[in-house]
């Protein structure tokens, strides 16, 4: 017995040794502060297919492995947190966490307050139906639906469209069952959470066309992750990073891992929503 324990103690000290000489054979891609040394402090808004915990804490979604890669790439821990949308930018801005995750659009009434790192993705416009439609033309004289802050709103207004808006993705859904309208305008993202509910059954979802009369569907909100703009060291790391997840392909494996488009991985220059 006491041999094996011998062993056993002699295994895990080779263990411990094995992991911390690896820490310290980590090599950081850049050299920044965080609030906490060795940790970078984030929060993250619920929203699936970007952001969610697991049940061990880890962050998931498209948001969470990208910055748990990025943590990787700066020999950094991830420390995650869930919190309410309405306080999330507020823990970055008071100094409270270090960045912030939950499919933010680059716009430029953040840019004021905040550092915004280079887009990791475009949220694209998608077209529901249960007749597959996905340019603007096939719509065109049809009873068409949205949610109230769609990007597309105004310019949908301007078209030969019944327009109807409901206060949330699962009336419309309901309504489109029930043949009430024949397509809606949503963010291509919230079909793959409506689809796991069981929302979209007889309809199908699709990436919508560019067409110059929808600006969304043209330039799409550009997702990002804010950070403080007292900061510069970490954005500039954080961009650094995020272009070398972009031209290894890692992004787009990301968002093809969460049954999104992949050429939502193709942000074009970063821009501003005004």
């Amino acid at each position: 017995m006491k041999t094996l324990a011998a062993w056993i103690v002699g295994a895990l000290g080779a263990l411990s040794l094995a992991t911390g000489a690896h820490a310290q054979d980590c090599k950081p891609a850049h050299e920044f502060e965080t609030m906490t040394p060795g940790v970078i402090t984030h929060v993250l808004v619920s929203y699936m297919p970007y952001d969610a915990l697991d049940n061990a804490g880890k962050a998931i979604g498209v948001d969470g492995d990208i910055l748990n890669e990025i943590a990787k790439m700066e020999c950094l821990q991830l420390k995650s947190t869930s919190v309410d949308a309405s306080a999330a930018l507020n823990y970055v801005v008071s100094g409270r966490a270090d960045i912030a995750s939950g499919s933010y659009y680059r716009t430029a009434a953040r840019a004021k307050v905040l550092a915004l790192s280079d887009p990791l993705y475009i949220d694209q416009m998608g077209m529901v139906s249960r007749a597959g439609y996905d340019s603007i033309p096939q719509i065109i004289g049809k009873k068409v639906g949205s949610v109230p802050g769609d990007l597309w709103i105004a310019d949908l207004r301007r078209l030969d469209v019944d327009l109807k808006l409901y206060p949330a993705l699962p009336e419309l859904l309901q309504d489109m069952r029930l043949g009430r309208i024949d397509a809606a305008l949503v963010g291509y993202s919230v079909t793959i959470m409506a689809k796991e509910k069981g929302q979209m059954d007889g309809l199908v979802a699709k990436v919508a066309k560019p067409d110059k009369r929808v600006a969304a569907s043209v330039s799409p909100g550009q997702g990002s992750f804010p950070m403080s703009m007292g900061n510069p060291a970490m954005v500039e790391a954080i961009n650094a990073d995020i272009a070398v997840l972009k031209k290894n392909g890692f992004i787009a494996k990301t968002l093809e891992k969460y049954d999104l488009d992949v050429s939502a991985a193709k942000t074009g220059a970063p821009r501003l929503i005004q």
